[in-house]
């Protein structure tokens, strides 16, 4: 009698078989067992029974025992197998422990496994300080952020062990780990700078920000001080941002804090103070007018918009009379707005290079703005263009049968020039007439009947403007028009050694002009397996599964059996490859 463990070694969750032979006289059926397995009967037939199949566990050299029964179900004898067992390899468990603070703490915990997590499933316990456990499932190697039911201090510690779920067979072995309530971090004070200039006499806007454990603070007290200001304290809102206001009464480099001085927080935030920084406080500048540079072309005989801003101690004056005026236009006053905004139109007799200068006439402010000027700026005059049209660059690929978009735009005296009718045309294409929109753009769709480089206009065959716009023609553009690519099938190579008998995992990629084709019927075939038929996702990629019935080399083939798609892809069929195929190996024992 002897028992034979097909393999000898195996892997821990791992499948092995085991034959009793030899069976003794009378015996008509042999009940299997193996390590609280379920006990497997199965009739002695010619001497031999089984195979009984069983899940390796645990590590080490393991009895399969059977027991020989008469068909009274009597005894008549016994025998055994040995099993050698690889142990799972080592996972870890990794958990971090919430900072203590307000409420109760949170364990957050990882577990990592070389041979996957798919099988990893049970319970998670964590040990409290004093003896008391809280559990939580691990489903497929994860676990949900726990919340431990105890405000933990920090240096307190808690042990976290893994115990997988009866019956099953995780693919790694966890060691229990302890880890440590961190301490909590000090309440820190952030101080922003200022924006804008800081101008002595004038508020300044301050802002810090109040943070415990990183969370904000909110109903902090915080006092803003530094550079001879007044001190101010303000408190803190829910996103724990405090906001202040200083006026420093001299001009110069100003350092100022920002300082808790009441909190109420788990953190230690009174008299905690920001890092101080630095504030360069000017001096209150007199009033000042700038004028901005001209925005878009300036073109002779037309108006020219021109702005300038008036400012006091920095501060927009409103109600102020500007006068624009040079390059022999006809001077302009107009009055600022609210902002200090005056904003006025300027028309140049002469192409050249023209200097402009705004003044203030009058302002009834405490600076003293009037007959104020601006630094004159110097602004280009060009002479009125023709009509001009633009053919703008084709965007994307242009494809043989295809309409391609084209665009054009059409200026007069640089300004767009709507309803005019602009022919686009090249390439052997259909011409086609279009009208330009509100803004000189016209848009129109060429379908080039060849591949290669192609030529395309776009002429204006009618315009209502002062320009001289029909028949003027854009620059021409070349545009490379590329024949329209078939449906492409990749059959990528298998992952792993493929054995007769066992099925493989095989995929496939179906792309139409470069882009994934979902929904398309893909057949793997080949190596005298059954073939099978799957459909692509949304990424193209169609999976199947292929069972070689013998070792050797083996031809397999992806092809597409329909799909909805504007390229040509049914009975586009994959490059094959070849799978080298081996025999199952098989190990006995006697």
């Amino acid at each position: 009698m002897a028992v034979i463990i097909i393999p000898s070694t195996v892997a821990a969750c791992s499948i092995f078989s085991a034959i009793a032979t030899g069976a003794p006289a009378g015996a008509t059926s042999a009940v299997f067992t193996y390590d609280g397995a379920a006990p497997q009967t199965l009739p002695v037939v010619n001497g031999v029974a089984g195979a009984a199949t069983f899940t390796a566990v645990g590590s080490g050299a393991q009895q399969v025992s059977v027991t020989y029964l008469d068909a009274g179900g009597a005894q008549v004898g016994t025998t055994s197998g040995t099993v050698t067992v690889t142990a799972a390899p080592a996972g870890t468990i990794s958990t971090t422990l919430s900072a203590p603070g307000v409420g109760t703490t949170t364990a957050t915990t990882t577990l990592t496994c070389s041979g996957g997590l798919a099988s990893v499933n049970g319970t998670l316990t964590y040990t409290l300080p004093g003896g008391a456990t809280v559990t939580a499932a691990v489903v497929n190697g994860v676990v949900a952020p726990t919340d431990l039911g105890v405000a933990l201090t920090a240096g307190q510690t808690v042990s976290v062990s893994f115990t997988p779920a009866p019956g099953s067979c995780a693919a790694c072995t966890f060691a229990a780990v302890t880890v440590t309530v961190p301490p909590p971090p000090p309440c820190m004070v952030f101080l922003l700078p200022p924006s804008g200039t800081v101008v002595a006499g004038q508020p300044t806007s301050l802002t810090a920000v109040v943070l415990c454990n990183g969370v904000p603070v909110s109903g902090a007290s915080v006092t803003f001080s530094g550079g001879g200001a007044t001190p101010v304290t303000v408190t803190t809102n829910a996103l724990g941002i405090a906001t202040g206001s200083l006026t420093f009464p001299t001009a110069g480099p100003a350092t100022v804090t920002a300082t808790v001085t009441a909190a109420g927080t788990a953190c230690s935030c009174t008299n905690v103070s920001s890092n101080p920084i630095t504030v360069n406080v000017t001096a209150p500048p007199t009033c000042s007018v700038v004028l901005r540079p001209v925005v878009g072309p300036v073109v002779v005989g037309q108006p020219t918009t021109v702005t300038a801003v008036v400012l006091c101690n920095g501060v927009p004056v409103s109600g102020a009379s500007v006068t624009f005026s040079g390059g022999g236009a006809t001077p302009v006053t107009v009055t600022t707005n609210a902002l200090g905004i005056a904003t006025g139109s300027l028309t140049f007799p002469t192409a050249g290079p023209a200097t402009v200068t705004a003044t203030v006439t009058a302002a009834g402010t405490t600076c003293s703005c009037t007959n104020v000027s601006s630094n004159p700026i110097t602004v280009n005059v060009t002479a009125p263009p023709t009509c001009s049209v633009v053919l703008r660059p084709v965007v994307g690929p242009v494809v043989v049968g295809q309409p391609t978009t084209v665009t054009a735009v059409v200026l007069c005296n640089g300004v767009p020039v709507s309803g005019a009718s602009v022919t686009f045309s090249g390439g052997g294409a259909t011409p086609v007439t279009v009208t330009t929109n509100a803004l000189g753009i016209a848009t129109g769709s060429l379908t080039f009947p060849t591949a290669g480089p192609a030529t395309v206009t776009a002429t204006v065959t009618a315009a209502g403007t002062t320009c001289s716009c029909t028949n003027v023609s854009s620059t021409p553009v070349t545009v490379t028009v590329t024949i329209p690519p078939t449906c492409m099938v990749f059959l990528l190579p298998p992952s792993g050694t493929v054995v007769a008998g066992q099925p493989i995992s095989l995929t496939a990629v179906v792309l139409c002009n470069g882009v994934p084709v979902s929904g398309a019927s893909v057949t793997f075939s080949g190596g005298g397996a059954t073939p099978v038929t799957v459909t692509t996702n949304a990424l193209g990629i169609a999976t199947g599964s292929l069972t070689f019935p013998t070792a050797g080399p083996a031809t397999v083939t992806a092809t597409v059996t329909a799909a909805g798609t504007t390229c040509s892809c049914t009975n586009v069929s994959s490059t094959p490859i070849t799978v080298t195929v081996t025999g199952a190996g098989t190990s006995v024992t006697l």
